[in-house]
């Protein structure tokens, strides 16, 4: 089976928010020792860096860490099928949303799998707007989540033009 010139884009992508992803966090981890310290202000009090293992999902929901397994299984899942999407995929926008989803799950599963927990550090609480400490494969998600959104939204606006040949 040969794989479109698009489909490797989406991969690509992905992997550099692996790649990108799984960096920051050792640098966290092992440059900064964010661990030991708890916290280190970047542009206080608008954004600091905190370690938060977060045992949920993005933005800590569903945590708690009974649910390890299947948020690692089920992350796996979407991202197979979101690889397996971007096979069919044509659009560059449409592209660029699924290789940052995927990305963004197998970089939080990396950490499920090595940690029991998602290392999580971006903070943002001391705007008073924003208050869950995140991680750059949580904004990878969150940013393709919303191309799919404005994807889904743009190719609805196009008219088809199978059908518009047809009518005429």
């Amino acid at each position: 089976m040969k794989i479109p010139r698009i489909t490797w884009a989406a991969y690509g992508l992905a992997l550099g928010v692996v790649v990108l992803d799984q960096l920051t966090k050792a640098w966290i981890l092992n440059g900064l020792f964010l661990r030991e310290v708890g916290q280190v202000e970047i542009l206080p009090p608008l954004l600091n860096f905190t370690y938060v293992e977060n045992t949920g999902v993005s933005f800590g929901l569903f945590g708690g860490g009974e649910a390890r397994w299947v948020l690692t299984a089920f992350s796996i899942l979407v991202a197979g099928g979101l690889a397996w999407w971007a096979l069919k995929a044509g659009r560059r926008l449409l592209v660029a949303a699924i290789g940052l989803v995927i990305g963004g799950a197998i970089g939080n599963v990396i950490d499920r799998i090595r940690f029991g927990h998602v290392v999580d550090f971006v903070d943002f609480s001391g705007t008073g707007v924003f208050p869950w400490v995140f991680n750059v494969a949580d904004s990878a998600i969150t940013v393709g989540v919303a191309l799919l959104i404005l994807d889904s939204v743009m190719s609805e606006r196009k008219p088809d033009v199978g059908a518009a040949n047809e009518k005429a």
